[in-house]
């Protein structure tokens, strides 16, 4: 193999020319906008849905239906601009996450991204038969993946197109306990290679391939090399696209990233009862201080939240700092979202992370 050329990333007959998939981030910060830039450079580009009826006039009032109704728009949006890969992220946690299942698939998009939590019953026997959308769990470990992938393999017959593994370097919310983040036992290098065996006898016993995908801290072209060396057939990145033009976030939001130093990202503990990643600021100052930003919940967004003893609203400081009201929000970020130090296309960050993944190919002599 020519370690030198990054590999195209196949996912039954989809073929992506790069082998990445732009992270989902949610609360707006990944829409038709970033994902179709992304498309339109040969790798995937995903639409997240966590709260993204929150920019609509009705959301207070009509949450589910603001929600299903912004989603069909990024989809058809994204189609408009691109004729590439777009794929939807889906939170399990989400409290109507399986009508946006539906929503993705009805659209026809190419892919359903879908974590924080196990993806069992997902979509019907009959519909998964027929469905062109691939679906991909999204885990963070061997044991989650053999866990879905049985399931599928007893109840349908059938098993997911491919698996994203994501390690504890991850920005936003992380599906690791506190004391596994910086466990040596946890990293990605480790994880990965566990999933990959985990999921080779379903590959047989279903005579398809699935693509193994690595994602979580995935920062550099030589990254992406040491992961497909290490067996991957792709990444997810979600932080390097933050600051790109084409990001749908808020400038203020993208100079969050560019202006952070390594000691600025912090752990916290989201009001959902996980451990998030995300960039310090006077907000989450405060409520580790023990403030409480008072709101009302107009819908419970999120199955494990507890919005009576909740401090604040994750979803509402989220589309806050989307928007740039950086005093009533904050950012999450990857572990390496100190080393962004420009906004910059996504065009050009592809170029930068082609080259980069060429040169480290030549580096092992190839």
């Amino acid at each position: 193999m020519n370690s030198r050329k990054m590999p195209s990333l196949k996912i039954g007959e989809i073929e992506a020319k790069i082998p990445i998939i732009q992270g989902g981030m949610g609360v707006g910060v990944s829409l038709s906008g970033l994902a179709s830039a992304v498309a339109n450079e040969g790798g995937i580009g995903v639409i997240a849905t966590a709260a993204i009826g929150m920019l609509e006039p009705d959301f207070s009032t009509n949450f589910k239906e603001a929600n299903k109704r912004a989603l069909r728009k990024e989809i058809r949006n994204a189609r408009k601009m691109t004729d590439g890969i777009i794929g939807v992220n889906i939170m399990m946690a989400l409290s109507d996450c399986d009508e946006l299942v539906l929503i993705a698939v009805d659209e026809g998009v190419d892919l359903v991204l879908l974590g924080a939590g196990l993806p069992l019953k997902v979509l019907t026997l009959d519909r998964l038969k027929k469905v062109t959308t691939k679906i991909v769990p999204i885990v963070s470990s061997a044991r989650a993946a053999k866990i879905i992938f049985q399931y599928w393999a007893r109840n349908y017959n059938h098993v997911p197109d491919a698996v994203v593994v994501e390690g504890p370097l991850a920005g936003g919310h992380l599906g690791f306990k506190k004391e596994q983040i910086d466990d040596p036992d946890y990293r990605l290098e480790k994880i990965l290679p566990e999933v990959i065996s985990a999921i080779k006898s379903f590959e047989q016993q279903f005579n398809k391939s699935i693509p193994v995908i690595a994602a979580g801290g995935i920062y550099t072209g030589a990254d992406i090399h040491k992961f497909i060396q290490l067996g991957a057939q792709g990444v997810q990145m979600a932080t390097r696209f933050v600051a790109t033009y084409e990001c749908d976030a808020s400038i203020e939001f993208k100079e969050a990233y560019v202006k952070c130093k390594e000691e600025d990202i912090v752990i916290i503990d989201s009001p959902v009862g996980l451990p998030g990643r995300a960039i310090r600021n006077k907000f989450l100052n405060d409520v580790s201080a023990g403030m409480k930003k008072p709101f009302k919940c107009p819908w419970k967004c999120l199955k494990t939240c507890n919005y009576m003893k909740a401090p604040y609203c994750i979803a509402l400081v989220l589309t806050n700092a989307k928007q740039g009201k950086l005093e009533d929000g904050f950012v999450f970020a990857g572990a390496n979202a100190f080393r962004v130090d420009k906004i910059v296309s996504v065009k050009e960050l592809i170029g930068t992370l082609l080259a980069e993944y060429e040169k480290a190919g030549l580096k092992i002599g190839d």
